[in-house]
């Protein structure tokens, strides 16, 4: 196709090809009024009857002709302009996630507890990993396996809301290695915690326990950070004993909640939590260094 204009001669990105005479046009001269186009009646200002049907359709009231080809090489241009943001965000928010996942342990427990909620749809896969306190050492691997059961979408979403906050906090102070020992002994702790005060022999699964372990070796660490309950702005450390009272009260409740694994989890996170404080020397309020 021939890419100047058969009326000056100009060169443009977008040349317009009129569908009457077939010829190529800049844009000053792409109306067919501007190239004396053979399909316009120069009489009545009115297209030929042999001319395109459809064409004749796009006049306006007043005789123009809009610019059909131009404005839908600009739509088609906007929606491609709009699919390559959209690909090139998803691909940085992918990326992002994978370099999350091999950097940050808590990242990692979110991304294997989102995969193993789904999971849930294989028959068996839920008995296989979750903690049952008479089957517990017959299977010792659910010590670990049932962190990343969930019994509900709503279950996951807060444990995993708590833990993508808090636990990464946590890591900044005391590095990834600790923190996942904080994170498992707590939530092995508060399995056995469970097992051994629970009077029926009702499973187990979640994150709990281990979040609440976390959550109070943060409250040693960093007693007067600020948090928000349910909207309500409080010291972390006035949100752990808010959290311990309520399990307290809601031992006896039937309320399908393993409050002794919750505050099994907190005893060792406060214990763990000290332990860790006295090795780390602060260097400023949000940053720590190990004695040697």
């Amino acid at each position: 196709m021939d890419n100047k204009c058969w009326i000056c001669g100009k060169q443009e990105p977008m040349m317009f090809t009129c569908r009457f005479c077939g010829k190529s046009y800049c844009s000053d001269h792409r109306l067919p009024e501007r190239h004396a186009c053979t399909g316009l009646d120069r009489d009545t200002g009115q297209y030929n009857d042999h001319s395109d049907n459809n064409y004749r359709s796009d006049h306006n009231s007043s005789g123009q002709v809009p610019g059909t080809n131009m404005d839908e090489l600009v739509k088609n241009m906007m929606k491609e302009a709009a699919k390559t943001a959209a690909k090139g965000a998803a691909s940085q928010a992918a990326r992002r996630t994978r370099s999350s996942i091999k950097t940050s342990p808590s990242m990692a427990i979110i991304f294997i507890c989102i995969v193993s909620f789904f999971l849930k749809i294989i028959p068996g896969y839920v008995a296989s990993f979750q903690l049952l306190p008479s089957l517990m050492f017959l299977k010792p691997w659910t010590l670990i396996t049932h962190m990343f059961l969930h019994a509900s979408f709503g279950h996951l979403f807060f444990n995993m809301l708590v833990l993508f906050f808090f636990g990464r906090e946590l890591e900044k102070r005391i590095g990834k290695d600790l923190f996942l020992y904080v994170y498992f002994i707590s939530g092995i702790i508060a399995a056995l915690g469970y097992s051994i005060t629970s009077a029926n022999n009702v499973p187990i699964i979640g994150a709990s326990g281990a979040i609440m372990g976390v959550f109070a070796a943060l409250t040693i660490l960093a007693p007067n950070m600020e948090v928000y309950v349910y909207f309500i702005p409080m010291k972390i450390k006035y949100a752990l004993l808010l959290f311990v009272l309520l399990d307290f009260m809601l031992l006896n409740a039937n309320d399908m909640v393993a409050h002794t694994a919750h505050l099994s989890g907190v005893l060792v996170g406060v214990i763990m939590g000290y332990k860790i404080k006295k090795t780390i020397v602060p260097r400023s309020q949000n940053s720590y260094g190990f004695r040697r």
